[in-house]
């Protein structure tokens, strides 16, 4: 499962290269940010064409835990191709894009199906939702108006990572299976923490993106170029 929070952290938006020039590659070398077929972007792809077999399994089949298993990979492989894109020289523009909407079709997706299904309690399904709406959409806003994106919170990670596993878990303990109700207590062990966690990384985004538009409007005014393009 993956959140707006895991798509900044992993992927290549907003990942630091760790060079004074984000575009050079270690050894000094520009990189081609232009390319399309790279490592990474296949990877992305990848888990995108993934998406339609974990509905087929979860609608078409009825399979819960096969469904379970596929939605569990396909957020534990979050990391995967933002990680490639930074330790290999495989940044690329349609990578950027394409990285952090994949994440969000698979996330609202993933959800959507089991809300579908009633394979989670509806009201933790919608508190997610509605978290990851509202950050999502507050970060395509200051993104469309020029503003630096901030950085992700270590509190947002860790709520990222276990709703990642709380959703998959909540989802094969609503099968026949006979270890069920001891997968749905589990669940729990990492839902509760998860949301808390989410929340509160929330809470602390609000200061940081006003902070941020503040500095983007008074760059504005001090360059009239830039604020004429704006």
């Amino acid at each position: 499962m993956v959140t707006t929070d895991s798509s900044a952290a992993g992927g290549e938006e907003a990942a630091p290269s760790g060079e004074d020039d984000p575009d050079s590659a270690p050894d000094g070398r520009e990189e081609d940010l232009d390319r399309v077929l790279t490592v990474p972007n296949l990877i992305t792809l990848t888990r995108l064409l993934c998406l339609p077999y974990y509905v087929y399994l979860l609608i078409g089949h009825d399979n819960r835990v096969g469904a379970a298993a596929v939605l569990g990979a396909l957020g534990a492989t979050d990391w995967v191709d933002g990680y490639v894109a930074r330790h290999f020289n495989q940044k690329s523009n349609l990578g950027r894009l394409m990285d952090p909407t994949v994440d969000r079709v698979l996330f609202f997706v993933g959800i959507g199906g089991i809300i579908a299904v009633n394979g989670a309690p509806l009201w933790f399904c919608v508190a997610v939702l509605v978290r990851e709406a509202v950050v999502a959409s507050t970060t395509v806003t200051l993104t469309v108006l020029g503003v630096e994106p901030v950085e992700v919170t270590w509190f947002g990670k860790a709520g990222t990572f276990c709703l990642m596993f709380a959703f998959p878990i909540f989802l094969a303990g609503s099968s026949g299976a006979e270890l069920a109700p001891a997968l749905t207590i589990i669940a729990w062990g990492f839902a509760i923490p998860g949301i808390v966690l989410s929340y509160y990384a929330a809470v602390l985004y609000v200061p940081r993106w006003t902070k941020a538009f503040q500095l983007h409007q008074l760059e504005r005014t001090s360059d009239p170029q830039r604020s004429f393009e704006g």
